[in-house]
C-alpha cells in the first residue's frame, strides 16, 4: 500500500477567495486561509490582495478544474507546469484537482464528468496521477465531484473507487459533503456508506457549498446558501474524523459579508459538535 509521503498542515476554516469579493475575504475576522482557482493565476503576477493575504501569513491553496486526471489521455505538460508555478508562487502546501475527465480526443467538455468506476479505469487514472505527483512541487489532493448520472459500467462505489486509488498512488483526498449530497439526491447514493468506504486518514480537507434543487434534481450551483442536509453530511464526516481544513465554496450570487460570516460560522459550529438549525 502506498501511503503519503508528508504530513499536511491543519489549515482550519477557509473560504474560496474571489474576484468579486476579494476585500470581503480580506476582511473577514476569524478566517484561517483561502483557496484560489488555479486557471484563474498567473504566477508571475498575483493579485494584490492574495499578495497581501499571503504577507500576512494566510494559506493559499491553488485548485485546479482542467487537467483531467480521470481521462484516457496522459495530463498535459504546460497544464502540470501551471499548477506547479502557482503552488511555488503561493507558497503553498498543496494542490487540488478534480476526479473527473473533462476533455477527450482534444475536445472540450466544459464541465466536470464523472469517471467510470472500473478496474480498467481505475489503472489508467492511477497512473495519470503518478505523472502528476511527478511533476508537481508539492502533495496532491483529489475532489469527488458532484454528478447526475452514473457510468453502467461501473464496478465499485466513489468510495470503493477512491479507497482504491489512494492504495495504490498514495494520494490525498478533497472530500466535498455538497457533492455528496447532491450524488444522494440524484443517485441514490448514501453519503455515510461512501464516507465507511474512505481512507479518512488521507483527507487533505473539505469543501462545503450550497446549491438548490429545481424538478426534483440537485444543482450544485455554489451560488446558493448552504443547506442543513449538505451541514449534516460534514457532521457526519465529523464523527468519523477531524478534518484538516474545511472550505466554503461561492462561486456567483455572492451574499453580504455577513451572511459569508454566519456560514463560516455554522461550518464552525459543525466542527465543534454543536447541533445545526439553519
Amino acid at each position: 500500500m502506498t501511503t503519503p509521503a508528508t504530513t499536511l498542515p491543519r489549515l482550519g476554516v477557509g473560504l474560496g477567495w474571489r474576484t468579486e469579493i476579494d476585500t470581503v475575504v480580506e476582511r473577514l475576522p476569524g478566517l484561517d486561509w483561502v483557496e484560489v482557482v488555479a486557471e484563474n493565476l498567473c504566477a508571475g503576477h498575483l493579485p494584490a490582495s492574495l499578495r497581501l493575504l499571503r504577507e500576512r501569513g494566510v494559506t493559499v491553496v491553488p485548485h485546479g478544474v482542467s487537467l483531467g486526471l480521470g481521462g484516457a489521455d496522459l495530463p498535459e505538460p504546460a497544464r502540470l507546469a501551471r499548477l506547479a508555478e502557482a503552488a511555488q508562487a503561493l507558497g503553498s502546501p498543496l494542490v487540488t484537482e478534480h476526479l473527473a475527465f473533462v476533455r477527450a480526443s482534444g475536445l472540450e467538455a466544459g464541465h466536470l464528468l464523472p469517471v467510470p468506476r472500473s478496474r480498467d479505469s481505475l489503472r489508467v487514472i492511477a497512473e495519470n496521477v503518478r505523472i502528476a505527483q511527478e511533476q508537481l512541487p508539492v502533495p496532491l489532493a483529489l475532489e469527488n465531484i458532484a454528478a447526475q448520472l452514473a457510468w453502467p459500467e461501473d464496478e465499485l462505489t466513489e468510495g470503493q473507487f477512491l479507497a482504491e486509488l489512494v492504495e495504490r498512488t498514495g494520494v490525498r483526498l478533497l472530500i466535498d459533503v455538497a457533492n455528496l449530497h447532491t450524488n444522494r439526491v440524484n443517485l441514490g447514493v448514501d453519503p455515510a456508506a461512501e464516507l465507511d468506504r474512505l481512507p479518512l486518514e488521507a483527507i487533505a480537507y473539505v469543501h462545503v457549498a450550497g446549491g438548490r434543487l429545481v424538478d426534483g434534481i440537485w444543482h450544485d450551483t455554489h451560488a446558493h446558501p448552504v443547506t442543513e442536509p449538505v451541514l449534516e453530511v460534514l457532521a457526519e464526516l465529523c464523527s468519523r474524523v477531524s478534518p484538516p481544513g474545511v472550505l466554503l465554496e461561492r462561486d456567483g450570487n455572492f451574499p453580504s459579508p455577513a451572511e459569508l460570516g454566519g456560514e463560516l460560522d455554522a461550518i464552525r459550529r459543525v466542527l465543534e459538535g454543536v447541533p445545526q438549525h439553519v
